[in-house]
């Protein structure tokens, strides 16, 4: 194992840990590099971490009472959710850890730690936190044409081609405009306006923007 990727601060922190959990750290940090050589040591969050071609890899951490060791990578999550392996208990993959006992085989182990840098290897790795903070836009329902806006067009091929050749935001600028009136006469001179201003190739805020 190559000493560059030890990191000092790692060694002080197996250094404070517990008397309990010092064997288990110090065998969990030598899995780590023995499945995967080429990974780097750091400190985040006040723990130590397991990164590999600048993605993070797995992470350990001493308590008063026990140790976790947690891999990273939606990926690898769902290999150890299938081998039925995930503890929900404590920080971490495998539950509150103990003694080293506690741990899955040497053999699950190293072949868990390999399939995680595998996934990284392949560019399928995804980080928990990408995950997590992932925001998915949310699909505006589809509003249906007005029966009058439709009508409209129907009456004047030239508004309905120029309406037809509107990037889908600007149609539904209008529609949503013209559907938002309460009242019919309301809607009447919207859908008046409407035909009026796309005769002349205008969007619906076509005095604040550009189609």
């Amino acid at each position: 194992m190559a000493a560059e990727n030890f990191n000092p601060k790692v060694e002080a922190y197996l250094a404070k840990a517990r008397p309990f959990a010092q064997p288990i750290l110090t065998h969990l940090r030598k899995l780590v590099h023995q499945a995967c050589p080429e990974v780097a040591e750091t400190i985040k969050w006040s723990r130590p971490f397991f990164e590999y071609r600048g993605v993070i890899l797995c992470n350990m951490s001493a308590f008063n009472e026990h140790c976790s060791f947690g891999f990273w990578g939606q990926e690898i999550s769902a290999v150890l959710r299938k081998a039925n392996v995930l503890r929900g208990e404590g920080m971490g993959s495998l539950g509150r850890i103990r003694e080293v006992n506690n741990l899955p085989p040497d053999k699950l182990m190293l072949a868990w730690i390999r399939q995680a840098a595998a996934f990284v290897d392949s560019g399928e790795y995804t980080s928990p936190i990408a995950a997590r903070h992932r925001v998915a836009k949310a699909k505006k329902p589809t509003v249906k044409m007005p029966a009058e806006f439709a009508k409209a067009l129907q009456k004047n091929k030239k508004v309905a081609a120029t309406f037809a050749a509107f990037s889908p935001s600007c149609k539904r600028e209008y529609i949503d405009w013209i559907a938002d009136a309460k009242r019919p006469e309301t809607r009447d001179k919207r859908v008046a306006t409407a035909t009026e201003w796309i005769s002349q190739g205008k969007q619906r805020n076509w005095k604040y923007q550009n189609c």
